[in-house]
């Protein structure tokens, strides 16, 4: 019988057990520079079989949220090195994840003060946060501008450079492509934010095909067996939103299955929320064999308030291979231990998820504290 605990080989990585910690976006890095802390941070949560970094700009133009890393600098390089260098001292494994917020910005973010950048000229219905004197502030996000075709391969070129620095400069174990909560990738696949007329608009095949440009770019520069994605078909997060997700997922994970990644990463329901939403109806089971039958072989992970008795469940019946956790990770760095040892979990403290030091980011305590 499959069990949460066990080593697993994914793609090219062989991982110490099924449970991995989830990117938590938490505003520790300032000017897009990883800290020394953010080495700290993770080193002490290594003994999760895999672990995902926060969500990191491949560009000034991917940015949206203050005081989040980047990839497309010689010292935000640096600083990732630092953070990897900690984790495989530790036993770990990490990957970084790929993150480009098209809409979801601000022009004090963007370069020249700019608008972001989107596939149509739509303002997605949400907040981004800006820190000022260390206070993090949630504001509208900014009116964007639609790309132009012309500029999408530019776009998918910055995608690939940056995965292939992240792997042989910054030493990461692999990459995760960010392909959803409502961030440009996902932005591009769902009708609501997608009103072009081009090849990269419409139908299901064109509105896909720029996930799948990028996802054949990454590939390409590091192997489908060091890259993950990331889907979430129904989540409402930053105002995406597509009437009909079924076939439109179903066809991206059939071209998926093509590129021989690591694994898919699937946020159920609404991320970091409810899992059933009686408005949008999904069937994942299908979603998952669609994938199958198209060939894929990668690991296939799930996401969104897991607890041990469903992440078990999960594992022993197949419908799974890897359990993503979040916030649990957030106050307990030893979550594998405690989740095997059935201890007790550190309640996390939300007033300090976003921005400032090591309060509520290196102080949480382990068992044998």
């Amino acid at each position: 019988m499959r069990s949460l605990f066990d080593p697993v080989q994914v793609g090219d990585l062989q991982l110490a057990n099924r449970i991995v910690m989830a990117p938590l976006t938490r505003n520790r890095a300032p000017d897009a520079i990883p800290t020394p802390l953010m080495a700290e941070y993770y080193a002490q949560r290594a003994s999760a079989g895999l672990l995902i970094t926060e969500a990191t700009a491949i560009s000034q133009q991917g940015q949206g949220y203050s005081d989040v890393p980047g990839l497309y600098g010689t010292e935000q390089l640096d600083g990732w090195t630092r953070v990897t260098e900690a984790v495989h001292d530790a036993g770990g494994k990490i990957v970084v994840q790929l993150w480009h917020v098209g809409r979801v910005s601000h022009n004090e973010l963007q370069p020249g003060g700019g608008p972001p950048v989107a596939p149509s000229a739509i303002t997605a219905r949400t907040k981004t946060v800006l820190i000022k004197n260390g206070v993090p502030t949630f504001v509208d996000t900014s009116a964007p501008r639609a790309l132009a075709a012309e500029e999408l391969p530019g776009l998918v070129h910055t995608y690939q450079a940056a995965a292939r620095n992240a792997v042989e400069t910054a030493g990461f174990d692999g990459v995760e492509i960010h392909a959803a909560n409502g961030y440009l990738l996902d932005q591009f696949l769902k009708s609501g934010s997608n009103q072009r007329t081009d090849d990269y608009g419409g139908s299901i095949e064109n509105r896909a095909r720029l996930l799948l440009e990028v996802a054949r770019a990454v590939t390409g520069a590091v192997g489908g067996g060091c890259t993950g994605i990331r889907l979430s078909p129904v989540t409402p997060s930053n105002d995406a939103y597509d009437p009909n997700p079924q076939p439109l997922f179903k066809y991206v994970v059939r071209q998926l299955a093509k590129l021989n990644l690591a694994y898919i990463h699937i946020i159920e329901g609404a991320t970091g929320g409810a899992r059933e939403l009686p408005d949008r109806p999904f069937d994942y089971a299908a979603l998952k064999a669609a994938y199958r039958t198209a060939g894929g072989k990668g690991a296939w992970m799930v996401n969104n308030d897991y607890d041990k008795a469903m992440a078990e469940q999960a594992v022993q019946d197949g419908s799974a291979d890897l359990i993503a956790f979040g916030k649990p990770f957030i106050a307990n760095p030893d979550l594998v231990r405690r989740l095997r040892e059935n201890a007790p979990l550190n309640t996390p403290d939300k007033a300090t998820f976003y921005g400032g030091g090591a309060e509520g980011y290196t102080d949480y305590q382990v068992l044998s504290e």
